[in-house]
């Protein structure tokens, strides 16, 4: 499930990253998360108007604060941001070879990273540490969303108050140009892909398995990111950056057969 969620969301980002030539990220950032909160909440169906209702009759505020903390963490959230998973697994870590494991992935990310022929932009930086941040709350608010509401319930309220949570900027960046058909169509499947497929499957893996060991997968991001590049966008790896998915791959299977 984590591994047809990562691809997913990477297909989903090389789609983004050719509409990103016609309207602003902000923009495509709506339209992702209008399209998967939309269809999060028709696949919960009845689980989500219940869950709300016995959200309000019970007063569960601990339960509603958790959905909605989980929402903002996925409307403000990829190498710097596998720091945030990486983290989250530092933090569950108990055995030394853990650690090893974690490091050997984080070796793979700094690679990643230094591979390129440009130079970092301050401003960019900041925004990914703070993505980052976001992305170690989704993990940890993800898995106490799944122990609190049944199936796609909790989900769907969090990407509802995402979706709220974009709606402004989103509209101020995109205007009239992000509500064109062929537009609407592509940030639709974006949403799918980015959101919906992805979102959901992490979530049934959370309720499996520690966020420990989900931290590490989820150091596959960056990986797959670099072939998705390779195959939709045509981009060009180095040797280095090769070796850099080589070692978060090994640290990912290493962590599993631990």
């Amino acid at each position: 499930m984590i591994l047809t969620g990562i691809i997913s969301v990477q297909f989903g980002a090389g789609l983004a990253d050719k509409l990103f030539a016609q309207i602003p990220p902000a923009a495509v950032t709506g339209l992702r998360l209008w399209t998967s909160a939309a269809a999060l909440v028709a696949l919960s169906g009845r689980g989500f108007t219940g869950s709300v209702r016995d959200l309000r009759q019970r007063r569960a505020f601990a339960d509603a604060a958790i959905a909605g903390s989980f929402g903002i963490s996925l409307g403000v959230a990829v190498t710097i941001e596998f720091l945030g998973p990486l983290a989250v697994a530092v933090a569950g870590s108990r055995h030394l070879r853990d650690i090893g494991w974690v490091l050997l992935a984080a070796i793979g990310v700094v690679l990643l990273t230094q591979g390129g022929h440009g130079h970092l932009n301050v401003t960019g930086v900041l925004f990914a540490v703070l993505a980052a941040i976001c992305w170690a709350a989704y993990i940890v608010l993800s898995k106490a969303t799944g122990r609190r509401f049944p199936g796609s319930a909790g989900l769907a309220i969090a990407m509802v108050v995402a979706a709220v949570l974009v709606t402004p900027p989103a509209l101020i960046a995109g205007g009239r140009a992000m509500f064109g058909p062929a537009i609407l169509a592509t940030g639709a499947a974006i949403g799918i892909l980015s959101s919906v497929i992805p979102y959901r499957l992490e979530l049934e893996s959370l309720r499996r398995m520690p966020t420990r060991l989900f931290g590490v997968w989820m150091s596959l991001e960056p990986a797959v990111a670099a072939l998705i590049g390779v195959v939709m966008l045509g981009q060009r790896l180095s040797v280095l950056e090769w070796a850099a998915i080589g070692c978060v791959m090994i640290a990912c299977a290493g962590a599993a057969l631990d």
